[in-house]
């Protein structure tokens, strides 16, 4: 019977290089997004390089039925995983006051919920034979209280600590869970115009899609609890460390102002 990772949020910048990746590697995959058509060309790319078998589903894991859906389909077919790998995320940048409820609770349910919710069910479903490896994308935000991010931070702060915490609920279970704290990544063009707006510092804590894919599923293998990608992103989380949280708030709103002008 064969054995998949799972990748969630797939048809984004990260997703697809993880899926790229985990290819390359000859591992099959199980690929599942909203955009059912983005999913059904990265799957005939991908089919087109690498020998291996792909099977993609499309799910809005912000709601509950498409969710049920998703697990009646792999159930029917008995799928079974050694690799889940969350990237499915989200943020609308701006002001908090600025942003609607439906926002708000898109962004909990997709970047807390979404993550908490597969990553129970897929235990479920994970291939005995083999460890069971986890890659919860969580963000180097987690680490600092951000104004004009507020919701994103935290909810990738609860990501962070959660990976930590099954970490060591799962480690005699042969189950490994990895958290990833990247920086800036250049996935699509609304990123990259954040980037451009944070000017030097930002475009400094940048990493590519394709690096950091390949050096999380690394880590993971290796059984880390945590990847940051990029030497000086670790200094900034240790700095953050050094530095009372409302001074470090100060310190970002002040960019992002200046960003915004």
């Amino acid at each position: 019977m064969k054995s998949f990772v799972l990748i969630t949020g797939a048809a984004g910048g990260l997703g697809k290089a993880f899926a790229l990746e985990c290819a390359e590697r000859g591992w099959d995959l199980f690929l599942t997004d909203r955009d059912n058509s983005t999913l059904e060309k990265l799957a005939e790319g991908i089919n087109r390089l690498y020998n291996i078998h792909i099977v993609y589903k499309t799910c809005d894991l912000t709601d509950d039925f498409s969710r049920r859906k998703l697990w009646e389909y792999m159930e029917e077919n008995r799928l079974k995983f050694h690799f889940l790998i969350n990237v499915a995320g989200l943020d609308y940048e701006g002001m908090f006051n600025e942003r609607s409820t439906a926002e708000l609770d898109t962004i909990i349910r997709l970047n807390i919920n979404a993550a908490v919710v597969m990553t129970n069910r897929i235990i479920r479903y994970r291939d005995y034979a083999r460890t069971f490896r986890i890659i919860n994308v969580s963000s180097l935000a987690a680490y600092y209280p951000m104004p004009v991010k507020a919701t994103y931070a935290a909810s990738k702060r609860f990501i962070l600590d959660f990976s930590f915490a099954i970490r060591e609920e799962l480690k005699n279970d042969d189950v490994t869970v990895t958290a990833l704290c990247p920086g800036g990544m250049p996935s699509n063009e609304e990123v990259m115009r954040s980037i451009e707006r944070q000017g030097f510092f930002g475009r400094l804590t940048t990493r590519n899609v394709g690096y950091v894919a390949s050096n999380t599923i690394d880590s993971a293998l290796k059984g880390k609890k945590l990847y940051i990608p990029g030497s000086f992103n670790v200094l900034l989380k240790v700095l953050g460390k050094l530095v009372p949280a409302g001074i470090i708030a100060m310190f970002i709103a002040m960019r992002w102002n200046h960003a915004r002008t």
